[in-house]
């Protein structure tokens, strides 16, 4: 039985980015009663500032899904683990690349978390289940959460699309997905061929175009707020990722704005908070 304490309003399913890109990677998804942080790439004190921000505090939160064990999506696992005792939750080989990464000066200990991916579990009033995403990292998965009647999921960091995520993407009602870079911009730009290579590689990230391609491919009228994460500095704009995104959507007849919402999320400064079960 519900609690009759909770207001209304604390079970209106929300979600706030508070950083998006290679600079760090965190996002916030629950109710104002409780949640979980998906990734942790900036510092715990940034992301407590945040939460403040919200009427929330560390107290409300589950634990930590991990992404994958690069830095900018796990710099502060290991706080958040040992000193706030959130439950760190990963792969036990995306935990066995938490512990080898030099980025994370305290190592996780009790606040390590297990699951095996593509099998579902659950943590609260949320049923989640993972994928497995093409990235150069020791493991990389993408979540799906259903929560209050809604499906949510994030795919970042993606070197190529695969069946699964498409499966998920086809039932997926929220979505945070990678727009990293525009081709010509990268192609064009600063960045020397080796690096040019490793994000253009199926093991790397995943451009507007591909991902513009994908969700258009995929689209279902139950699809109603698609976010758009990890955007390269160097290599996009904002507008552009918009735009390139709006267009594939709209060869097929759906129009941002109208029938779904479209958000580039920002890559250093936290997100309004979004409501999603409106």
């Amino acid at each position: 039985m519900a609690d009759s304490t909770i207001d209304v309003n604390e079970q209106k399913l929300i979600l706030r980015s508070f950083g998006s890109g290679s600079s760090g990677n965190c996002y916030y998804f629950g109710t104002m009663e409780r949640g979980v942080l998906i990734d942790a790439g900036i510092s715990a004190r940034t992301i407590h500032k945040h939460l403040k921000e919200m009427g929330l505090d560390f107290k409300n939160i589950m634990g930590v899904l991990v992404t994958h064990d690069h830095a900018d999506h796990i710099r502060a696992v290991g706080t958040l683990g040992e000193r706030i005792h959130l439950p760190i939750y990963a792969t036990p080989l995306i935990h066995e690349g938490i512990d080898r990464n030099y980025g994370v000066t305290q190592k996780l200990r009790s606040g390590r978390r297990y699951f095996t991916k593509g099998e579902a579990w659950q943590l609260g009033d949320m049923t989640i289940n993972t994928f497995g995403i093409s990235h150069d990292s020791t493991e990389c998965v993408g979540y799906v959460i259903d929560c209050l009647g809604q499906r949510f999921m994030i795919a970042t960091d993606c070197g190529e699309p695969n069946e699964q995520l498409e499966e998920y993407l086809k039932t997926a009602n929220h979505i945070i997905i990678e727009a990293n870079h525009d081709e010509q911009l990268l192609l064009n730009g600063p960045y020397p061929t080796y690096l040019k290579q490793r994000i253009l590689s199926p093991r790397g990230h995943q451009s507007n175009d591909t991902c513009g391609e994908l969700l258009a491919r995929n689209y279902h009228y139950g699809m109603r707020n698609i976010f758009l994460c990890h955007l390269s500095q160097e290599n996009n704009d904002p507008k552009v990722a918009y735009d390139t995104i709006s267009d594939h959507l709209m060869e097929i007849g759906v129009v941002p704005g109208r029938d779904l919402n479209l958000c580039v999320l920002e890559r250093t400064t936290p997100s309004a908070t979004f409501e999603l079960n409106i």
